[in-house]
């Protein structure tokens, strides 16, 4: 197979958003690939506490505010997803034990399925995101109750 040949081959595979192509007939083999090759990246969020919106109050208000909460926090923006893939079960939901290392969701980012783990064991008190929403950097994605 010639250069002029493969170059065409590069281009229609390149206009047809195709990353990777191979070909054999008896005596030729060819394999083709544009881009690095497809990787999941692991992602670990960080845990942090949970902020009172305002200042500090007595009585029950207080409690609430500062019930020891922390969150897990987007570490990247993307589209947030609560399982591997449509249909199949959730990776956590609301009351879920979790262990450091859990999966919890994933952060779709420029066709990269980013795995996002707990960073700190606890359970699972709210999930602040709805299933395919957009996130953003440091948005808080879930509250967990430590222990």
């Amino acid at each position: 197979m010639d250069l002029e040949r493969i170059e065409a081959l590069l281009k229609l595979l390149e206009a047809h958003d195709v990353t990777e192509f191979a070909w054999r007939d008896a005596d030729k083999t060819i394999r083709l690939r544009l881009g690095p090759p497809p990787m999941r990246a692991h992602v670990v969020a960080a845990a942090h506490d949970v902020a009172p919106a305002r200042p500090a109050e007595s009585g029950p208000a207080a409690a609430a505010a500062d019930d020891g909460l922390k969150t897990i926090d987007s570490p990247m923006v993307g589209t947030f997803y609560r399982s591997p893939k449509p249909g199949a079960p959730m990776f956590v939901d609301v009351g879920d034990k979790v262990a450091p290392g859990k999966t919890l969701c994933i952060v779709e980012a420029m066709k990269l399925m980013n795995e996002i783990e707990a960073e700190i064991g606890g359970t699972i008190v709210e999930i602040l995101v709805e299933n395919g929403q957009a996130v953003q950097f440091g948005q808080p994605l879930f509250k967990i109750r430590p222990g």
